[in-house]
């Protein structure tokens, strides 16, 4: 076996090979023959899956400088050395069924990296440098221990696909709206209680799957019109009212964001100092700068400029920003392809948000 390796790495230096193909070869270790001399110069796709490797070698850019594929599906690799950041050309990788635990922060040193896929490992946290991948169109996070998303990944503005199923969220970021690009997003299988009230405003984002989240119970009535998967959401037991504020319509509770102080009634028409306060500045600060990201120039408190830069919403009847308050309105679920698939295994409604009394009177999902 070690001889027919050798040959087969011999052949592609002598024969200049772009594809070198490895897959269920029982590697314990990264073959030396790939690490000699020169290395593989001219190789551009490797294939490594379903191995035993545990790591991978620290001057692997050196020997593999023109790498665009590196696939290392089912092997036991722990962590990645730092070294693969110098992996330029490098525009997918995939790590999938490791043994993962960290992902180095030099993993956004790939500026060409297009997809990016880690499922199926142990990472409980991934670096804020995954910002930094502004090529990147893929990204699955799928069965991981994950707690947490890092807010900086609306950075990848290339971003397409986001997969984050089989994880302990419990909460996705409000930047992640910000994703002018996403089409397709996934987060079935995690805890998740509630959702960013800007989820699905934009156009670009079609697909949204929540799947057996059993305390989330309402829908941003952006998705309204998108195709939408809930089976296995509304949590079957009572949540403490402590634990999040609700909103209840009936029989039916719906539970909105912790960000959310205080909850607008129907016979409350004035708005606090607060919020009035907040919504001018922005209003002002938007007249004079066309991208609000640009607000960190202004010299505000930054505890004040993330405020203006990450609001709760926006009116789904007029598009005002909103901040410390909303005026929620349950609609039931649409039948759109996935919902018809659901139909009555869920409990899940869509809840409209409005800035003002006048407007939560006045919304209609249908107008």
């Amino acid at each position: 076996m070690a001889s027919e390796l050798c040959h087969t790495i011999y052949v592609a230096r002598l024969e200049r090979h772009k594809n070198l193909f490895l897959n269920y070869r029982n590697l314990n270790h990264f073959p030396l023959e790939m690490l000699r001399g020169e290395g593989l110069q001219y190789l551009e796709r490797l294939y490594m899956k379903s191995n035993s490797l545990t790591r991978l070698p620290e001057n692997l850019a050196q020997k593999l400088p023109n790498l665009v594929e590196l696939y290392l599906h089912s092997n036991n690799i722990v962590f990645v050395p730092e070294a693969i950041g110098s992996l330029v050309k490098l525009q997918s990788l995939d790590l999938s069924d490791n043994a993962l635990e960290i992902i180095c922060p030099d993993i956004g040193r790939l500026k060409s990296l297009r997809h990016l896929r880690l499922t199926n490992n142990r990472l409980k946290y991934l670096p804020p440098e995954i910002g930094k991948l502004k090529e990147l169109q893929t990204l699955d996070l799928s069965t991981n221990h994950l707690n947490s998303l890092p807010e900086k990944l609306h950075h990848c503005q290339s971003l397409r696909y986001l997969t984050v199923d089989r994880n302990f969220l419990c909460s996705i970021p409000r930047q992640l709206c910000q994703l002018a690009s996403l089409n397709e997003l996934s987060m079935a299988g995690n805890r998740l209680a509630s959702l960013p009230l800007d989820l699905g405003r934009s156009r670009e984002l079609q697909y949204v799957y929540v799947d057996n989240n059993i305390q989330l119970k309402g829908l941003p009535s952006y998705l309204y019109n998108k195709v939408i998967g809930c089976s296995g959401c509304g949590s079957p037991f009572p949540i403490a009212e402590t634990e999040l504020l609700s909103f209840t319509s009936g029989c039916l509770s719906v539970h909105l964001p912790e960000e959310v102080k205080s909850i607008g009634l129907s016979t409350d028409s004035v708005l606090s100092l607060q919020e009035l306060a907040l919504r001018s500045l922005h209003a002002v600060l938007c007249s004079f700068l066309p991208d609000v990201s640009c607000l960190s120039h202004i010299s505000l408190p930054k505890s004040l400029l993330e405020i203006l830069q990450s609001p709760l919403g926006h009116c789904h009847r007029c598009s005002q920003t909103m901040f410390t308050i909303v005026y929620p309105k349950l609609f039931p679920l649409r039948e759109t392809p996935m919902a018809e698939v659901h139909r009555g295994r869920t409990a899940v409604s869509f809840v409209a948000y409005c800035c003002s009394t006048q407007c939560l009177q006045t919304f209609d999902l249908l107008s």
